[in-house]
């Protein structure tokens, strides 16, 4: 697959504060990748590095595809998080005007316009002020904006953010037609976004790259089984639940590499068990369950998740 990115040590100073800091990672055509992070990890400021909206204080990005004399930033179509617009003019004016400025013609921006405003579940509005908008609506118009001049990278800052649950669910089916047309790169908190669109995640905490890959790798590579344990609400379960949470954690504390459960969670009455061995944890789970009369309400088997990866390796 052809490298249509390369970034390689980019990083950025606010006078003594460095916000990223030496983060390589390549973007390959044809792909969907998500920038994940905790607020404040870089997130925002390397996407406004890559699309040129702020310099970077080092470190380099190569980008394939841009014609000679011809600057890469052309290439890129850019929606931030909180889009802002003319607000007298028509949504289908703004698109024509943004068309024009990416150097398309008058004639060919008009029908780019008309076509991206239906794409975007807009068109409706299309001689509507924008100022009229909603917030949703506006950040259908901006993300029609970013595709008007066809870019080969579509760069998104948290694309969803704005919209309610049936626009948030209209936009992902648009983005996961929009990713067989184009590369994507968009930056999100919602990690079960990520798992379903991405081809690639790059994971960053405090400014750093904390992993990066292709998604079904490192799902493969660091997927453990789980179990999930809820019990009654009577006293002597509630009581058990406390008591047998604690000691594995206990356990835990002392480090052994080969113990059978590997991290616990107690979160609303729910404890979620991370075990080395599935059969050889849930046998001796139930047997203690038995022995102890206690009273399940539900007990389940699965996998970590990317969100559980994620949590692990921002809160490293």
């Amino acid at each position: 697959m052809t490298t249509l990115l390369q970034v390689k040590g980019l990083s950025k100073s606010f006078g003594a504060v460095r916000a990223v800091s030496n983060i390589d990672f390549t973007i390959r055509e044809g792909h969907c990748v998500a920038l994940l992070g905790p607020n404040g990890a870089g997130k925002t400021t390397t996407i406004r590095m890559i699309t040129g909206l702020l310099k970077q204080t080092s470190g380099k990005m190569e980008f394939q595809g841009a014609a000679e004399g011809v600057h890469y930033r052309s290439l890129i179509g850019y929606l931030p998080q909180s889009p802002s617009f003319y607000s007298w003019m028509t949504g289908s004016e703004y698109l024509i005007y943004a068309g024009q400025l990416c150097g398309l013609s008058a004639a060919t921006a008009k029908l780019r316009a008309k076509a991206l405003l239906e794409r975007v579940g807009i068109s409706g509005a299309a001689k509507r002020r924008i100022g009229s908008y909603s917030g949703g609506m506006k950040q259908r118009l901006g993300l029609a904006q970013a595709l008007v001049h066809q870019p080969k990278l579509l760069v998104m800052d948290e694309p969803v953010s704005a919209l309610d649950p049936l626009g948030r669910k209209e936009v992902l089916e648009l983005l996961r037609e929009l990713k067989q047309e184009t590369t994507v790169l968009f930056s999100t908190h919602v990690l079960h976004d990520a798992e379903v669109l991405c081809d690639d995640v790059i994971i960053i905490r405090n400014g750093q790259v904390a992993l990066q890959g292709a998604i079904d790798r490192i799902r493969e590579n660091h997927r453990k089984p789980t179990i999930e344990l809820q019990v009654e609400q009577d006293e002597h379960s509630q009581r058990w639940m406390s008591t047998f949470s604690r000691r594995i954690q206990s356990l835990l504390n002392e480090k052994d590499e080969g113990a059978l459960f590997q991290d616990v969670q107690l979160q609303n009455g729910i404890a979620r068990f991370t075990v080395s061995e599935m059969d050889a944890a849930r046998r001796m789970l139930i047997e203690e369950l038995a022995r102890e009369q206690v009273k399940v309400s539900r007990l389940e088997v699965g996998h970590t998740s990317l969100e559980d990866l994620f949590m692990k390796v921002v809160t490293g």
